[in-house]
């Protein structure tokens, strides 16, 4: 796989599995309305990292042996629910003191280090995207293929995660005048809060492969 077109194949499905609704989306829209543009880029680009992770593990056989692992994706599952539950509580608890007509000079909850490792561990605790990765990956890859290949396939999902979370990042940071508005802000807490928490429950029951 060193061709242009296969490159951009395997970065345009890698798109569409990051545009499908899930726990990094809801991430990066709380907190591009929390906190604003360079938050939601921080936490675009800890999800983009997580994923280039999970790229090397996939080609590399590591996220093959989690997913073989019952104790492994067990473990990784229950942590990974864990901290989606958490993220969703402190959301709704965040709701919940919301307070004055405008919260849009609301200080934020940590900062960008806070916000980028908030968007690496949500991926990065999500063996789901392990499963895809390891149904995708080795498609592009040729046997035998050096570490050179892997770092390329690897790439070009960490610049595909970063460009379509750091675009929704700026999306919401656009929006962000009305979004940060006292009510409209409690209710982005309440839905991607309980988003988070369905998204841990539902990881919390899902089954090895």
């Amino acid at each position: 796989m060193d061709s242009l077109p296969q490159i951009l194949a395997f970065a345009g499905v890698v798109m569409l599995g990051s545009m499908s609704p899930g726990p990094d989306f809801a991430v990066v829209v709380r907190r591009s309305v929390q906190s604003g543009r360079g938050h939601g880029m921080a936490a675009a680009a800890g999800i983009a990292v997580g994923v280039f992770f999970w790229v090397v593990a996939a080609a590399t056989g590591i996220a093959a042996l989690l997913a073989a692992s019952a104790l492994a994706f067990t473990v990784v599952k229950v942590v990974g629910a864990a901290y989606l539950l958490y993220l969703g509580v402190r959301a709704w608890l965040a709701a919940g003191r919301t307070a004055g007509p405008d919260a849009s000079g609301a200080p934020a909850r940590g900062g960008r280090v806070s916000a980028f490792s908030e968007g690496l561990l949500t991926n990065a605790l999500n063996p789901k995207v392990a499963i895809f990765m390891i149904a995708l990956v080795p498609q592009f890859v040729s046997a035998g293929a050096g570490m050179a290949q892997v770092l390329t396939l690897s790439a070009a999902a960490l610049v595909t995660n970063a460009l379509w979370f750091g675009a929704l990042a700026n999306l919401v940071a656009v929006l962000r005048r009305f979004l940060a508005r006292r009510r409209v802000r409690r209710a982005v807490d309440y839905v991607t809060g309980t988003a988070l928490i369905g998204l841990g429950v539902h990881l919390a029951v899902s089954k090895a492969p």
